[in-house]
């Protein structure tokens, strides 16, 4: 590998040269060692250009020539189809293909200097300028599919530790990206951590992120204000096509919906949870919290296993993507594993329950089956990315939107949903991007739901709106390698149980029931050695900490807030008591 950072070229496969310049050789057919800082360099300088290839199984060595007049690189085969195409921009011109790449020389600076001077009067020259060819503009912003599970504990996929089972497609975005151990979701609740996710900032600083979760019985006045700018709107703003398939949970119609927040398309459900059967007509068969699917705006009848038509429906959005060269986003938000407890061949045990909440059913098997139904739809999902030939342009994050539930493994944590414990909180998050990440990586970077969205933005070339800034942190740079760890302080609070949080660096303030406690998470996962009395400095600022940030964010809804695992129908939760629900002395607001 050069020493100094000049005009690396790199290709594909065997085969003879590119037919661009001449130079010192460099280890030919050695792949470059991806965290070598020359080489990020050369990435780092076209950081949004992608190679469009409409021969990505051309299997002829790869000695195609580089036409100084247009930029593109030209198939020996067919010379009328570009291959893909060069950039020239400070000191470097990268030839990004789409196959894994060898070093095959460097051009002396005098070379160097004349291509870009005939390559920056061309329609490619530099990154960021638009393309004569539609096909190639996509190229040019990176496709995103995020795929969320629903109540999915820390160590539930084999990659983070679940040995009952596996999930060879999920471990598969995990060998070919980026793991980080220390991811957070927002709230250990859902709709509270959807709201993070659809704006990028607490969701204690919006009314609907204060329903913990939003139910059946949320004033219907509550939702995501279709007035707040979330990650589809703008990314639809940047020229992105948008689609949520999958569980909504941010308000109820007339007033909230995906279609007013900034998705083109919705097909799922608007409530929190549905029976993986019978989510039709008769959805109300199971209680009021059992929701029926929905396309656009209006209630459908689908027959099948929800895991899989949810997987369907995805499958269609990403050909239907590819075939029109638009880039897109693909909010691909699975009901599973969530209750109740029904795998693909459950519909006798649907047909028996009569409560959504399923508290009489489930064992590790059945929720076994149900994560590895998930496992199976997100490879459908990436096999279409790849039959399509958009998978090297797309990024693809995996994550949960809470710690897990009653079946869940959070290994090695304690606690679950609901709980601030790490073990409602701590949550898989894997992303992939072809040619930015690298594979294999571990990130023990701590980060949190919100970070998606200036990180995501950022991707594709834009930012948050600034009338809304972001309490998130783009995470690029450590994804890319281009920054180390470093500390984070992130804040949480949840009404049932009057439970506070702050993990600052190693150390986390928790409390509880009203018991206090500080804990070195790092040390000790599962939270048991409480510190408070041996660093009661630490705990005091931490709790002073607290109550400042708190100051900032809107103040806890005046309902009560019920707990959903009490101690009669969680056993090792004896103890653990909901307050009597108060009767309203007025009907909520509605309109």
């Amino acid at each position: 590998m050069p020493s100094r950072i000049g005009t690396t070229l790199v290709r594909s496969g065997g085969g003879a040269g590119s037919g661009v310049g001449s130079g010192p050789a460099t280890a030919e057919g050695v792949r470059p060692d991806r965290h070598h800082p020359a080489y990020l360099a050369v990435l780092d300088s076209v950081a949004d250009v992608r190679f469009a290839s409409e021969s990505r199984h051309c299997s002829a060595p790869f000695g195609c020539p580089l036409s100084a007049k247009t930029g593109l690189l030209h198939c020996n085969k067919r010379r009328d189809r570009p291959l893909g195409f060069s950039v020239a921009q400070q000191n470097a011109i990268v030839l990004l293909i789409h196959r894994p790449t060898r070093m095959v020389g460097e051009l002396p600076q005098g070379a160097r200097r004349r291509f870009v001077q005939s390559s920056a009067a061309s329609s490619l020259a530099l990154a960021g300028i638009g393309f004569g060819r539609p096909g190639l503009a996509q190229a040019v912003k990176p496709n995103i599919v995020f795929i969320m599970a629903d109540d999915l504990g820390y160590a539930d996929v084999s990659s983070y530790g679940q040995r009952d089972y596996a999930t060879p497609n999920i471990d598969r975005l995990a060998i070919e990206g980026l793991m980080f151990t220390q991811g957070y979701a927002n709230s250990s609740v859902c709709s509270a951590t959807r709201t993070a996710l659809a704006t990028g900032r607490y969701q204690y600083r919006l009314e609907v992120g204060l329903e913990e979760p939003i139910n059946a019985s949320t004033p219907k006045n509550i939702g995501l204000p279709p007035s707040h700018p979330t990650l589809p709107s703008l990314l639809k703003k940047a020229g992105y096509g948008t689609t949520l398939v999958g569980k909504w949970h941010l308000g109820f119609l007339p007033d909230f919906s995906p279609l007013k927040s900034g998705y083109d398309h919705f097909f799922g459900i608007f409530g929190g949870a549905a029976d993986y059967f019978n989510h039709g007509a008769d959805h109300a068969r199971t209680g009021a919290e059992s929701y029926q699917l929905h396309e656009q705006e209006v209630p459908v009848e689908r027959h099948g296993y929800m895991t899989n038509l949810l997987g369907d429906r995805a499958v269609q959005t990403v050909e239907g993507y590819a075939k029109s060269k638009e880039p897109f986003l693909m909010s691909l938000h699975f009901t599973a594993p969530h209750w109740p407890w029904e795998g693909p061949d459950d519909e006798a045990e649907s047909k028996r329950i009569r409560n959504i909440f399923h508290r009489d059913g489930g064992t590790q098997k059945t929720y076994g089956t149900m994560v590895q139904s998930l496992d199976v739809n997100i490879g459908r999902v990436l096999q279409a990315l790849d039959a399509t030939g958009v998978a090297n342009n797309t990024i693809v994050v995996f994550t949960s939107d809470n710690g897990g539930e009653r079946f869940s493994k959070t290994w090695p944590f304690t606690g679950m949903k609901q709980e601030l414990l790490e073990g409602g909180l701590r949550i898989p998050s894997i992303v992939r991007w072809p040619g930015r990440i690298a594979a294999r990586s571990v990130s023990e970077q701590v980060m949190i739901t919100m970070d998606w969205v200036p990180t995501l933005l950022a991707a594709a070339g834009t930012s948050p709106d600034a009338a809304y800034p972001s309490d998130g942190e783009d995470l690029g740079p450590v994804m890319t390698g281009r920054a180390a760890p470093h500390p984070r302080k992130l804040y949480w609070r949840y009404k049932a149980g009057s439970q506070r949080a702050v993990r600052d660096g190693d150390w986390k303030y928790l409390r509880i029931a009203g018991n206090e406690f500080l804990f070195d998470v790092i040390k000790d996962p599962r939270e048991r050695a409480n510190l408070k009395d041996r660093h009661r400095e630490v705990f005091d600022r931490l709790k002073s900490d607290w109550e400042a940030w708190n100051d900032t964010m809107l103040p806890e809804r005046p309902r009560p807030a019920t707990y959903g695992n009490p101690g009669n129908f969680v056993a090792d939760h004896y103890g653990v008591t909901n307050p009597a629900p108060a009767v309203p002395s007025v009907s909520p607001p509605t309109r």
